[in-house]
Protein backbone atom coordinates (compact mmCIF):
# COMPACT_ATOMS: atom_id res chain seq x y z
CA UNK A 1 0.00 0.00 0.00
CA UNK A 2 1.03 3.92 -0.98
CA UNK A 3 2.00 6.02 1.69
CA UNK A 4 -1.35 8.39 2.02
CA UNK A 5 -0.82 11.80 2.30
CA UNK A 6 -3.44 14.42 2.74
CA UNK A 7 -2.41 18.03 2.64
CA UNK A 8 -4.78 20.92 3.76
CA UNK A 9 -4.93 24.05 1.56
CA UNK A 10 -7.00 27.03 1.96
CA UNK A 11 -7.69 29.69 -0.81
CA UNK A 12 -7.48 33.11 0.60
CA UNK A 13 -7.14 37.05 -0.09
CA UNK A 14 -4.49 37.90 -1.92
CA UNK A 15 -1.65 38.76 1.18
CA UNK A 16 0.17 41.26 -1.14
CA UNK A 17 -3.15 43.35 -1.64
CA UNK A 18 -2.77 46.84 -0.97
CA UNK A 19 -5.17 47.59 2.15
CA UNK A 20 -6.62 50.73 0.31
CA UNK A 21 -7.75 48.46 -2.03
CA UNK A 22 -9.72 46.23 0.32
CA UNK A 23 -13.33 46.54 1.31
CA UNK A 24 -15.22 45.70 4.59
CA UNK A 25 -18.62 43.71 4.72
CA UNK A 26 -19.63 45.01 7.90
CA UNK A 27 -22.66 43.22 7.87
CA UNK A 28 -20.83 39.64 7.48
CA UNK A 29 -18.07 40.22 9.36
CA UNK A 30 -16.31 39.65 6.31
CA UNK A 31 -13.14 41.10 4.03
CA UNK A 32 -13.92 41.78 0.30
CA UNK A 33 -11.01 41.32 -2.43
CA UNK A 34 -11.53 44.12 -5.22
CA UNK A 35 -12.93 42.00 -8.11
CA UNK A 36 -9.83 42.47 -10.06
CA UNK A 37 -7.51 40.93 -7.22
CA UNK A 38 -7.72 36.93 -7.83
CA UNK A 39 -7.48 34.69 -4.64
CA UNK A 40 -4.65 32.55 -3.94
CA UNK A 41 -3.25 29.53 -2.29
CA UNK A 42 -2.26 30.30 1.39
CA UNK A 43 1.47 30.61 1.29
CA UNK A 44 2.18 28.08 4.10
CA UNK A 45 -0.10 25.71 2.63
CA UNK A 46 2.12 25.74 -0.19
CA UNK A 47 5.25 25.03 1.79
CA UNK A 48 3.20 22.07 3.15
CA UNK A 49 2.16 20.65 -0.16
CA UNK A 50 6.24 20.81 -0.96
CA UNK A 51 6.85 19.46 1.99
CA UNK A 52 4.91 16.13 0.60
CA UNK A 53 6.17 16.24 -2.47
CA UNK A 54 9.53 16.09 -1.54
CA UNK A 55 8.61 12.81 1.05
CA UNK A 56 7.23 11.90 -2.61
CA UNK A 57 10.63 12.01 -4.61
CA UNK A 58 12.31 10.51 -1.64
CA UNK A 59 10.22 6.99 -1.65
CA UNK A 60 9.39 7.42 -5.14
CA UNK A 61 5.97 7.98 -7.38
CA UNK A 62 4.59 5.07 -7.07
CA UNK A 63 4.75 4.87 -3.09
CA UNK A 64 3.26 7.74 -2.21
CA UNK A 65 -0.34 9.13 -2.64
CA UNK A 66 -0.47 12.79 -2.03
CA UNK A 67 -4.12 14.39 -1.96
CA UNK A 68 -4.91 18.27 -1.43
CA UNK A 69 -8.31 19.03 1.11
CA UNK A 70 -9.76 22.35 0.94
CA UNK A 71 -12.93 23.83 2.56
CA UNK A 72 -14.90 26.92 0.87
CA UNK A 73 -17.94 28.22 -0.91
CA UNK A 74 -16.71 28.96 -4.10
CA UNK A 75 -13.29 27.99 -5.77
CA UNK A 76 -11.41 29.71 -8.64
CA UNK A 77 -10.30 26.45 -10.40
CA UNK A 78 -7.59 28.18 -11.67
CA UNK A 79 -5.61 28.97 -8.25
CA UNK A 80 -7.25 25.99 -6.25
CA UNK A 81 -5.64 23.44 -8.76
CA UNK A 82 -1.99 25.04 -8.26
CA UNK A 83 -1.07 22.12 -5.91
CA UNK A 84 -2.40 19.71 -8.61
CA UNK A 85 0.09 22.15 -11.02
CA UNK A 86 2.89 21.51 -8.44
CA UNK A 87 2.57 17.50 -8.66
CA UNK A 88 -0.05 16.38 -5.92
CA UNK A 89 -2.16 13.33 -7.31
CA UNK A 90 -5.61 14.36 -6.17
CA UNK A 91 -7.77 17.20 -5.13
CA UNK A 92 -11.14 17.29 -2.85
CA UNK A 93 -13.30 20.23 -2.30
CA UNK A 94 -16.05 20.29 0.36
CA UNK A 95 -17.59 23.50 -1.61
CA UNK A 96 -21.35 24.32 0.04
CA UNK A 97 -22.71 27.64 1.35
CA UNK A 98 -22.27 26.50 4.65
CA UNK A 99 -18.77 26.86 4.42
CA UNK A 100 -18.80 30.53 4.11
CA UNK A 101 -19.36 31.24 7.70
CA UNK A 102 -17.14 28.16 9.48
CA UNK A 103 -14.89 29.70 12.30
CA UNK A 104 -11.75 27.23 13.27
CA UNK A 105 -13.58 24.41 15.11
CA UNK A 106 -16.24 23.97 12.31
CA UNK A 107 -13.81 24.39 9.38
CA UNK A 108 -11.53 21.26 11.22
CA UNK A 109 -15.24 19.49 11.90
CA UNK A 110 -15.34 19.50 8.01
CA UNK A 111 -11.92 18.55 7.35
CA UNK A 112 -11.64 15.87 9.91
CA UNK A 113 -15.39 14.48 8.69
CA UNK A 114 -13.64 14.36 4.95
CA UNK A 115 -10.31 13.10 6.03
CA UNK A 116 -12.49 10.03 7.64
CA UNK A 117 -14.42 9.63 4.48
CA UNK A 118 -10.70 8.98 2.56
CA UNK A 119 -9.72 6.00 4.74
CA UNK A 120 -6.71 4.72 5.79
CA UNK A 121 -4.51 8.06 5.82
CA UNK A 122 -1.12 7.86 7.18
CA UNK A 123 0.21 11.55 7.13
CA UNK A 124 -1.42 15.37 7.41
CA UNK A 125 0.26 18.31 6.54
CA UNK A 126 -1.14 21.61 6.99
CA UNK A 127 0.83 25.19 6.61
CA UNK A 128 1.23 26.58 10.10
CA UNK A 129 -1.50 29.10 9.80
CA UNK A 130 -3.59 30.76 7.19
CA UNK A 131 -2.51 33.99 6.10
CA UNK A 132 -6.66 36.01 6.28
CA UNK A 133 -6.95 35.03 10.27
CA UNK A 134 -3.47 34.28 10.86
CA UNK A 135 -4.88 32.08 14.13
CA UNK A 136 -2.96 29.30 13.38
CA UNK A 137 -6.10 26.76 15.23
CA UNK A 138 -7.26 24.75 12.74
CA UNK A 139 -4.64 21.97 12.31
CA UNK A 140 -4.63 21.92 16.19
CA UNK A 141 -8.04 21.02 16.35
CA UNK A 142 -7.67 18.96 13.38
CA UNK A 143 -5.58 17.03 14.96
CA UNK A 144 -7.25 16.64 18.52
CA UNK A 145 -10.78 15.66 16.42
CA UNK A 146 -8.85 12.66 14.61
CA UNK A 147 -6.94 11.80 17.52
CA UNK A 148 -3.63 12.03 15.97
CA UNK A 149 -0.16 13.20 17.31
CA UNK A 150 0.33 16.65 16.20
CA UNK A 151 3.79 18.21 15.49
CA UNK A 152 3.84 21.94 15.40
CA UNK A 153 5.96 24.48 13.01
CA UNK A 154 8.56 22.47 11.39
CA UNK A 155 10.82 23.11 8.24
CA UNK A 156 11.90 19.48 7.69
CA UNK A 157 9.57 16.51 7.05
CA UNK A 158 10.73 12.94 6.53
CA UNK A 159 9.48 9.56 6.39
CA UNK A 160 11.37 6.68 8.55
CA UNK A 161 10.40 3.29 9.64
CA UNK A 162 6.83 4.19 9.80
CA UNK A 163 7.19 7.41 11.35
CA UNK A 164 7.62 10.87 10.71
CA UNK A 165 11.03 12.70 11.77
CA UNK A 166 10.73 16.40 11.80
CA UNK A 167 12.83 19.52 12.51
CA UNK A 168 10.22 21.65 14.84
CA UNK A 169 11.67 25.60 14.81
CA UNK A 170 12.38 26.82 18.01
CA UNK A 171 13.13 30.41 18.76
CA UNK A 172 16.65 29.90 19.65
CA UNK A 173 17.47 26.45 17.68
CA UNK A 174 15.77 23.25 16.23
CA UNK A 175 14.51 20.41 17.29
CA UNK A 176 13.97 16.62 16.02
CA UNK A 177 10.83 14.67 16.88
CA UNK A 178 9.87 11.31 16.14
CA UNK A 179 6.07 10.15 15.57
CA UNK A 180 4.28 7.42 14.64
CA UNK A 181 2.13 7.23 12.11
CA UNK A 182 -0.90 8.41 11.14
CA UNK A 183 0.09 12.14 12.32
CA UNK A 184 -0.65 15.51 12.06
CA UNK A 185 2.24 17.94 10.74
CA UNK A 186 1.81 21.72 10.24
CA UNK A 187 4.93 23.17 7.90
CA UNK A 188 6.47 26.75 7.83
CA UNK A 189 7.81 29.06 5.56
CA UNK A 190 11.19 27.62 7.04
CA UNK A 191 10.99 24.47 5.15
CA UNK A 192 12.11 27.00 1.66
CA UNK A 193 10.56 27.89 -1.64
CA UNK A 194 7.76 26.06 -3.13
CA UNK A 195 8.72 24.12 -6.56
CA UNK A 196 7.11 26.12 -9.41
CA UNK A 197 4.89 23.80 -11.46
CA UNK A 198 5.95 22.89 -14.70
CA UNK A 199 4.16 23.65 -18.08
CA UNK A 200 3.68 19.40 -18.03
CA UNK A 201 2.46 19.77 -14.28
CA UNK A 202 0.32 22.82 -15.83
CA UNK A 203 -1.37 20.64 -18.66
CA UNK A 204 -1.42 17.68 -16.51
CA UNK A 205 -4.22 19.27 -14.29
CA UNK A 206 -5.98 20.81 -16.35
CA UNK A 207 -7.22 16.99 -17.36
CA UNK A 208 -7.62 16.42 -13.76
CA UNK A 209 -10.89 17.32 -12.13
CA UNK A 210 -11.40 17.81 -8.12
CA UNK A 211 -13.54 15.66 -6.28
CA UNK A 212 -16.61 18.05 -5.13
CA UNK A 213 -18.12 16.86 -2.02
CA UNK A 214 -20.90 19.21 0.17
CA UNK A 215 -21.54 19.27 3.79
CA UNK A 216 -24.13 16.79 3.68
CA UNK A 217 -22.06 14.36 1.89
CA UNK A 218 -20.17 14.02 5.25
CA UNK A 219 -22.67 13.30 7.53
CA UNK A 220 -22.67 17.34 8.61
CA UNK A 221 -25.51 19.25 8.75
CA UNK A 222 -25.09 22.75 9.38
CA UNK A 223 -26.45 22.59 12.91
CA UNK A 224 -23.22 21.07 13.72
CA UNK A 225 -21.18 23.63 12.03
CA UNK A 226 -22.46 26.47 14.28
CA UNK A 227 -20.32 28.75 15.29
CA UNK A 228 -18.46 29.27 18.70
CA UNK A 229 -16.73 32.40 18.03
CA UNK A 230 -18.53 35.23 17.47
CA UNK A 231 -16.95 38.11 15.81
CA UNK A 232 -17.38 41.71 17.26
CA UNK A 233 -16.19 43.77 14.89
CA UNK A 234 -13.33 43.96 11.69
CA UNK A 235 -12.05 47.07 10.65
CA UNK A 236 -8.96 48.03 9.02
CA UNK A 237 -6.48 49.87 11.24
CA UNK A 238 -6.03 53.92 10.92
CA UNK A 239 -2.49 54.92 10.98
CA UNK A 240 -1.37 58.75 12.06
CA UNK A 241 1.80 60.10 12.05
CA UNK A 242 2.81 63.56 13.37
CA UNK A 243 6.00 64.97 13.35
CA UNK A 244 7.17 67.86 15.99
CA UNK A 245 10.10 69.84 15.30
CA UNK A 246 11.92 70.62 19.11
CA UNK A 247 12.91 74.28 19.05
CA UNK A 248 16.19 75.52 20.59
CA UNK A 249 19.07 78.05 20.17
CA UNK A 250 21.67 75.39 20.37
CA UNK A 251 22.17 71.47 19.98
CA UNK A 252 22.37 71.42 23.68
CA UNK A 253 19.03 73.80 24.26
CA UNK A 254 17.51 71.43 21.44
CA UNK A 255 18.54 67.59 23.24
CA UNK A 256 17.26 69.31 26.80
CA UNK A 257 13.90 70.47 25.34
CA UNK A 258 13.55 66.67 23.62
CA UNK A 259 14.21 65.31 26.82
CA UNK A 260 11.84 67.36 28.11
CA UNK A 261 9.01 66.91 25.91
CA UNK A 262 9.79 63.07 25.96
CA UNK A 263 9.40 62.86 29.91
CA UNK A 264 6.32 65.31 29.68
CA UNK A 265 4.79 62.24 26.72
CA UNK A 266 5.78 59.42 29.77
CA UNK A 267 8.15 57.79 27.75
CA UNK A 268 11.39 58.09 29.38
Amino acid sequence: MPLTIVVTAKQVLDPETPASALQIDHARKRMVAPPTVPPVVNGYDENAVEAALRIKDALGAANVKVTVLSVGKAFVMDVIKKPLSMGADELVLVQDEVCDALDAFGTARVLAAAIRQMGSVDLVLSGRQASDWDQAQVPLILAELLGLPCVHITRKVEIKDRSVVVERVLPDGVEVVRAPLPALVTVSSELGQPRYPTLRGIMASTRKQPVIRKVADLGLSPADLAPKVEVLDLYVPVRQRRCEFIPGETDEEKGRNLAQRLREAKLI
